[in-house]
């Protein structure tokens, strides 16, 4: 019987490949690549929906004299999963015509104070605290401002934004209870917790409020400046 010679090199090959060959792993089903876009799918469908709900349920108010005046609803416009989230008064005459937030002037303002920050209105989500057109465009009253804040909670809960921009004094009222000076509160970050949530926001002045009063644009451009630093600081995309 010839005894075989032993090939080392052949062993010292196996033992390479073994050490560098990757561990793979053999599943029954099918490996399925497409669960985080149907993930994020669903995720959008399910704000859709409790979007749509939100409104049935503001249409569905009684005895309020902003609903009974006004002609139609506007609950806001944009990226439902934008992470910035702007909230302003109410809409006027144009917005209640063209069922869209802050259009007009003040519209063609919000678009120039976004851009110099680099962000654009399809790519955040504007709404408001009330959803009626008061009438003749007066302001909202505390008792309105209140009951419509439970909505406008509810309607930041449902976009989930990770930063808030509260333009003007009925916002910053309905949001945080502070019914002081704007120019007191402007330009500080501070926290807000939102169903369990807590939330960066900032206050500022409104667009309509710098038309009539633009020697405060030079403060505006402070808070905005602010609201940029804090996306960058935040990388939200």
């Amino acid at each position: 019987m010839t005894k075989r010679t032993l090939n080392q090199n052949a062993k010292y090959v196996q033992e390479l490949i073994e050490l560098i060959e990757p561990d793979f792993k053999f599943f029954n089903k099918p490996i399925n690549r497409l669960k985080t876009v149907n993930s994020d799918l669903n995720s959008n469908l399910f704000k859709i929906d409790r979007l749509s709900q939100l409104k049935k349920d503001i249409n569905s108010i009684e005895d309020c004299n902003l609903k009974n005046k006004s002609k139609d609803l506007i609950l806001g416009d944009g990226d439902i999963n934008s992470p910035v989230m702007f909230i302003g008064e109410a809409p006027g005459e144009i917005e209640e015509k063209s069922g869209l937030t802050f259009q007009g002037d003040h519209g063609a303002l919000l678009n120039k104070m976004l851009n110099a920050i680099n962000l654009y209105r399809d790519k955040v989500y504007i709404a408001y605290t009330i959803n009626f057109r008061p009438p003749n465009d007066r302001k909202p009253t505390s008792n309105e401002i209140k009951r419509y804040s439970t909505f406008l909670k509810d309607h930041i809960s449902i976009i989930d934004p990770k930063v808030i921009i509260l333009m003007g004094a009925t916002a910053t009222q309905a949001v945080t209870n502070f019914y002081g000076k704007i120019s007191d509160e402007r330009g500080k970050w501070k926290e807000i917790i939102i169903k369990n949530k807590t939330v960066p926001l900032i206050i500022t002045y409104s667009p309509s409020y710098l038309i009539r009063f633009p020697e405060n644009k030079k403060y505006s451009w402070e808070d905005l400046k602010k609201i940029r630093q804090k996306i960058k600081d935040l990388d939200l995309k």
